[in-house]
């Protein structure tokens, strides 16, 4: 289902993601990181719901979709290195930024900052090319509620 998406996101290439595509890629990579703990909980998914919601100016219905669809994504997609890497090279940076401060918001959702969602949120950081200056900015934004 999702074959071509992830051909065209772990095959170098120097094009953009078209946005449903980087959507999709983005959503599930949130996804990711909430599952990383083994505890994917409702109040994850209702922050990514309101991540998606505010981002993509999406309703309760397109939000839900486009979840589950990276749910499914998220399910097929390979590694992290990779599948991190392959947004990094289709994503602007500040829109890498962006997605950080997502992921952290994702991370702090069930009010515990676990230990295995922390490492991932750190190593996808890295993988997606934001210095560790800005890493830290953003996560302490997130951290300030700011």
């Amino acid at each position: 289902m999702f074959g071509e998406l992830l051909k065209r996101l772990t095959q170098p290439d120097d094009t953009e993601l078209p946005d449903e595509d980087a959507r999709l890629a983005l959503t599930a990579l949130l996804v990711r990181v909430a599952r990383s703990d083994n505890d994917y909980s409702d109040r994850e998914k209702a922050r990514i719901d309101a991540i998606v919601s505010r981002r993509y100016g999406l309703g309760p219905g397109g939000t839900s979709a486009l979840r589950n669809e990276a749910e499914a994504l998220e399910a097929e997609a390979p590694d992290t290195v990779r599948f991190t890497r392959a947004i990094k090279d289709a994503v602007p940076y500040e829109e890498r930024r962006a997605v950080l401060g997502a992921l952290w918001e994702v991370v702090l959702a069930d009010g515990d900052r676990a230990q295995e969602e922390d490492a991932l949120v750190r190593m996808v950081s890295n993988f997606l090319g934001i210095s560790d200056r800005d890493s830290a900015l953003v996560r302490q934004s997130v951290d300030n509620g700011t």
